[in-house]
């Protein structure tokens, strides 16, 4: 999203963090911007019943947890790295400079948070309403056109783990195995070596 250079050179870090480690905990107040060089990192919380609900999964070149950086308000959720990552972590003061002094830099970030914004508004009418398949679909498609899954042969390979999917979608992943059954059972869906194809 913004050039690594571009971030080395307001002063942003690399740092390593191991599968499962997490960056920053939910209620803690945000210092720091970060961006993704490789791994994936997600975003989740837990209900009083210990099951995680996962806000968001993100990947190479994005950034997350700005909303609460912006506001100066409590991150709402963990961010945990879901594979081994490599971030760049920028000092919060050094990420409004930077924006400052960069207006299409600026234009970039609102451009993602909106883009955002949009996702959880169309995924939170989804999930309220929609049967499974339709849930499933919804957030594959988003995942298509956001993430930017790779297409080859057998058509867009679905980078979600089935417990993903149902975190994601606020489905047991029993139910999510089930309903890509039969998606793939109506052709719009494939299968093909236990991963998923659109």
């Amino acid at each position: 999203m913004i050039a690594i250079d571009l971030l080395e050179k307001y002063g942003a870090l690399k740092k390593s963090f191991d599968k499962n480690q997490i960056i920053f905990e939910e209620g803690n107040l945000p210092t720091h911007y970060y961006q993704i060089i490789s791994g994936e990192v997600k975003m989740s919380n837990y209900n009083d019943d210990g099951r995680e609900f996962i806000q968001g999964i993100f990947y190479k070149e994005q950034s997350f947890g700005e909303p609460p950086l912006f506001l100066n308000q409590n991150y709402p959720a963990n961010a945990i790295a879901a594979q081994d990552a490599e971030i760049l972590v920028l000092p919060k003061s050094s990420f409004m400079k930077l924006l400052e002094e960069n207006a299409n830099v600026s234009i970039k970030i609102i451009e993602n948070l909106a883009q955002r914004l949009y996702y959880k508004s169309v995924m939170a009418a989804e999930m309220s309403t929609q049967e499974p398949e339709h849930r499933v679909l919804k957030l594959i498609d988003h995942g298509i056109a956001y993430f930017n899954f790779q297409k080859d042969e057998n058509g867009y390979l679905i980078n979600f783990t089935r417990q993903q999917i149902g975190d994601l979608t606020g489905l047991r992943v029993e139910t999510v195995i089930r309903t890509i059954k039969a998606l793939e059972k109506k052709g719009v869906l494939k299968i093909i070596n236990r991963k998923v194809y659109r």
